[in-house]
């Protein structure tokens, strides 16, 4: 007894020992270390250091990481400079990895290997969306704003393009059409691509807007080295543009031309689809025989391709031989599509929220059209068959709709038949698919709903991304603008400082330089404070636009906001575009005057009404204006003016032509006036003046120096009793 207690003592005390050991085994610890080159010694940054767990880091400027990984992890070290070097954690003692052949300074090799590194995630992300695109849109979406981050702030026009193409296949394939062509548009104006250009017009013919698609589709026949499959589907495109538009003729020629490259680079898939697109155009035309031909032609080319796509091609032919009531064909093609569907391997459906009404070839689809064709011949008894397994399968299947269907069609042909009794238990059961068909669509419906809502709020976050790089973007120019202008004034002023060293030798030409230097010197004060001021009228005029905003919000009236933040940034794209600019054509100033007052009058269109009225004699395009002119006092007669007033009031926009070299803008409200509006002001808005109005009279005078009284402006009481606002802008010609 005593000898068994010993052992089992032993035995315990060992399996505590390897439970304890596997406990260790597997302990979290920190790995600290670095990378550096075998040859020199020199620190490599940008280097992705990974576990087996999903840990991830990335070396510093000094070649060191610090990474949290379990004993026993394997340590993956990856950059496109090197080969993969792997090591397996033992303890938490410090890993150094050196690697041979590596650029023997710090400098140039180093950023080099970061930038490189950089690109290969923005790849690996978007290879990861593509890979979720069918299975999970939410995946899919996450993964290219990852991609989209990861560019940073000065990303590349072109990855930056590949990101947003991406995301526009995510929303084409879940049908998310407005989305998709937002997204293709917004590519295309990062970087124009002809794939991008062929998807937007594929989204447009989905979207059924085929003039859309037309005028994306015709320029790109202008491109010569396209490869032979895009020219292929450029040409399939635009016939489905004119197949659509009732355009026979010429949905056939291009169907035709692109038949024609189709067969002479041997791209098979694409002559079996354009043979069966003409067969459909013909078939649509009355013209059966010339579409019975096509369609033979598509058929026997969808044979030597996969099952799917030849059963596929066998349905579309046997739908046509149903409209030329060649029911008999029709039959019998069907039945070989049954025989053939049997054969198929079954595979779950890829997208979870497709509709229940998809037009897939199923036997119990098959089946039910069978069933049909033998009622279009009064066979009621080789029909009943049929209808019987449609049903059965489409129970199987949860396929409501061919299941209501086929029990209706069934109970018609008992009723046909005199069986009464059948006809009307067949038709309860047809009543009770169609309430739970009714359930489901309510059910789809509230997931649909909800499912929008969720790619809505994705779609805001990338957008806001892309607008905080652009807005990141834009701070970026303008320091580095500003920082060029202070190196620009070093420079100068070190060469007035020796002129005036060489002053006592060269007296004359000394005076010469520094007269010149004090005009160039002039300018550039005038410049950088119009710049100044350009900086400031931009805050300002976001401010308030977006109180608007904020103001749809509080009245939770989302569609309003939405729509509202979508003109609004339209006006604040080109606001933007124009704040480096001293001086603008006066109809791009028009534009962004109306959109203003259009987003203003969307808020309060009970306040006021307004006309903007160009004289038809002048030539609008040979002014030019000071950007942000114009809209402070369109925002005084709203804010200031109208709002107040107690009826309805009118704001009035004139622009008249004074010579042929000038012309007057002059700006009308009926509202309460200069004086009345003072009063409703508080005891601090008082003592300020308005910033943007003091602005501007610093703007017209810096402009008029530099360039020769250009702008005039007087403001006037429109009325005897002060009520009303009258503004006068005389513009001169630009030269």
């Amino acid at each position: 007894m005593r000898g068994t207690g010993y052992i089992f003592i032993v035995l315990l005390l060992a399996c505590f020992t390897l439970f304890s050991q596997q406990r260790e085994t597997r302990a979290k610890v920190q790995i600290k270390g670095t990378v550096k080159t075998m040859e020199t010694r020199s620190p490599m940054a940008g280097v992705t250091v990974s576990t087996d767990n999903g840990a991830f880091t990335k070396t510093n400027a000094l070649g060191e990481f610090k990474i949290t990984a379990n004993i026993g992890d394997q340590l993956t070290f990856q950059s496109p400079e090197f080969e993969t070097v792997r090591h397996l954690i033992k303890n938490d003692e410090d890993v150094d990895v050196l690697v041979q052949g590596y650029p023997s300074t710090q400098g140039k090799g180093t950023r080099s290997a970061v930038a490189t590194n950089e690109v290969s995630l923005h790849k690996t992300y978007l290879d990861s969306a593509a890979f979720y695109k069918r299975s999970n849109i939410e995946k899919s979406i996450d993964f290219i704003t990852q991609s989209i981050s990861q560019l940073g702030n000065r990303a590349d026009k072109k990855q930056l393009a590949e990101s947003l193409t991406a995301l526009g296949e995510v929303y084409q394939y879940h049908k998310q059409y407005d989305l998709a062509i937002t997204n293709y548009l917004d590519a295309l104006e990062a970087h124009k691509t002809t794939r991008t250009a062929l998807l937007l017009g594929e989204v447009y013919l989905l979207n059924r807007a085929y003039q859309n698609a037309e005028e994306t589709l015709l320029p790109l026949l202008e491109i010569k080295n396209m490869v032979p499959y895009q020219r292929v589907e450029l040409f399939e495109f635009l016939g489905d543009v004119y197949a659509g538009s009732n355009q026979v003729d010429k949905a056939i020629a291009y169907y035709e031309q692109g038949l024609k490259i189709a067969k002479k680079n041997q791209i098979t898939p694409k002559m079996a689809d354009l043979n069966s697109k003409i067969g459909d155009v013909y078939a649509k035309g009355d013209r059966l025989q010339e579409a019975e031909a096509y369609y033979g032609n598509s058929l026997e080319l969808a044979n030597s391709q996969t099952p799917q796509r030849a059963l596929q091609e066998k349905e579309k032919v046997a739908d046509f031989y149903n409209q030329k009531n060649a029911f008999g064909e029709e039959i019998k093609l069907r039945k070989k599509s049954l025989d053939e569907l049997k054969n198929l391997p079954k595979s779950a459906p890829e997208n979870v929220n497709a509709s229940l009404d998809t037009d897939t070839i199923t036997s119990q689809r098959i089946n039910y059209k069978i069933a049909n064709a033998f009622i279009a011949q009064d066979k009621y008894d080789q029909a009943i068959p049929y209808l019987q397994r449609s049903i059965k399968e489409a129970d199987t299947e949860d396929d409501l709709l061919v299941q209501k269907d086929a029990t209706r069609k069934l109970s018609e042909v008992y009723k046909y038949k005199g069986d009464y009794s059948k006809a009307l238990e067949t038709y309860q059961q047809y009543v009770a698919v169609v309430d739970t068909l009714y359930v489901r669509k309510e059910q789809e419906i509230s997931r649909a709903a909800r499912f929008n809502r969720e790619i809505a709020a994705k779609q805001s976050r990338i957008s806001g991304l892309e607008q905080e790089r652009e807005l990141s973007q834009s701070k970026y120019d303008l320091a580095l603008a500003e920082q060029k202008l202070v190196q620009e004034n070093n420079r100068r002023q070190k060469w007035l400082i020796y002129s005036l060293l060489f002053g006592m030798i060269l007296l004359g030409v000394a005076a010469f330089f520094f007269y010149r230097s004090n005009q160039q010197q002039k300018l550039a004060n005038n410049l950088l404070a119009l710049k100044s001021l350009r900086s400031q009228m931009n805050p300002h005029f976001i401010f308030n636009a977006l109180n608007s905003v904020n103001n749809y919000i509080a009245k939770n009236d989302e569609r309003s906001a939405n729509r509202y933040l979508s003109e609004f940034s339209t006006l604040m794209r080109a606001v933007l575009e124009n704040s480096e600019e001293d001086f603008i054509p006066l109809s791009k100033e028009l534009e962004l005057l109306e959109l203003y007052t259009k987003l203003e009058h969307s808020r309060f269109a009970e306040k006021f009404d307004y006309k903007i009225k160009i004289d038809e004699n002048i030539a609008i395009e040979a002014f030019q204006i000071p950007p942000m002119l114009l809209q402070p006092y369109i925002e005084n007669a709203i804010w200031h003016g109208l709002r107040y007033k107690e009826h309805k009031g009118f704001l009035e926009v004139n622009v008249n032509k004074l010579s042929d070299d000038s012309i007057e803008i002059i700006i009308m409200d009926n509202g309460i006036g200069r004086k009345k509006s003072a009063e409703y002001k508080t005891e601090h808005q008082k003592k300020q003046k308005s910033k943007a109005m003091g602005n501007i009279k610093k703007r017209i005078a810096i402009l008029n120096q530099m360039y020769k009284n250009q702008v005039e402006v007087s403001i006037s009481d429109l009325a005897a009793d002060g009520s009303g606002t009258q503004v006068r802008f005389t513009l001169k010609k630009h030269t």
